[in-house]
Order: C-alpha cells, then sequence, then structure tokens
C-alpha cells in the first residue's frame, strides 16, 4: 500500500503561515487526483482542499478558499499546501492522501502537526 509522508507543521501565530509538503512512496501520478484533510482536536477528518493530477483544478473548503493554496510538483512527487493568514481554529493535525471521502480511507500516515496559538 502507499504509504505517506506529511512534513513542514508547526507553532505559529494568528496571522502566520507554513507551507506543507507531501510525499508518497509511489508515483503521485499514478495515484491520480490528491488532497489534503485535517483533524482538529475532538473533531472528525475533512478535506481541506484538492487537486487534480496534472495540477491544473483545485477546491477549497469555505474556511480555506483565499489562504490557502494546494499545489503539486508530481517530476518531485511532491504536493504542497501553502497556509497563511493562520487561525486558532486551523490548530489540527494535517493529512495528505487520494481524493475521496475521508471515511472512506483507510490508509494515513502519520499526518503534520499544526498549531496556531499566542
Amino acid at each position: 500500500q502507499v504509504q505517506w509522508i506529511e512534513s513542514g507543521g508547526g507553532l505559529v501565530q494568528p496571522g502566520g503561515s507554513l507551507k506543507l509538503s507531501c510525499t508518497a512512496s509511489g508515483s503521485i501520478m499514478r495515484i491520480g487526483n490528491m488532497a489534503w484533510y485535517r483533524q482538529p482536536p475532538g473533531q472528525e477528518r475533512e478535506m481541506v482542499a484538492s487537486v487534480s493530477v496534472a495540477g491544473s483544478a483545485t477546491t477549497y473548503a469555505d474556511h480555506a478558499k483565499g489562504r490557502f493554496a494546494i499545489s503539486r510538483d508530481n517530476a518531485k512527487n511532491t504536493m504542497y499546501l501553502e497556509m497563511n493568514n493562520l487561525k486558532p481554529e486551523d490548530t489540527a493535525i494535517y493529512y495528505c492522501n487520494e481524493l475521496n471521502n475521508p471515511r472512506k480511507i483507510h490508509n494515513w500516515g502519520q499526518g503534520t502537526q499544526v498549531t496556531v496559538s499566542l
């Protein structure tokens, strides 16, 4: 099965920025459409943003629109999530995976922790 590795999280103040990275054990071209998900404390995992296989089409959750930017570099086998103007409610563990209903995904990496706090 595909192994996922997320990185780039950390502790930031409100209004700050982070850029997350995601790699997979196989070719992300063969995975197809991909997405970033997050799980806030005490809540279910939810999709944050998605990107098509060629990187030309993207979608965003309402809370991410205008603040986050998803992208991918297939040659580097990496997907990214640029996060700007971070808010305390963005605090969560962030994961990457194929684009799907997160309830139907059973193969997750360890994620990367994002904490937004003073």
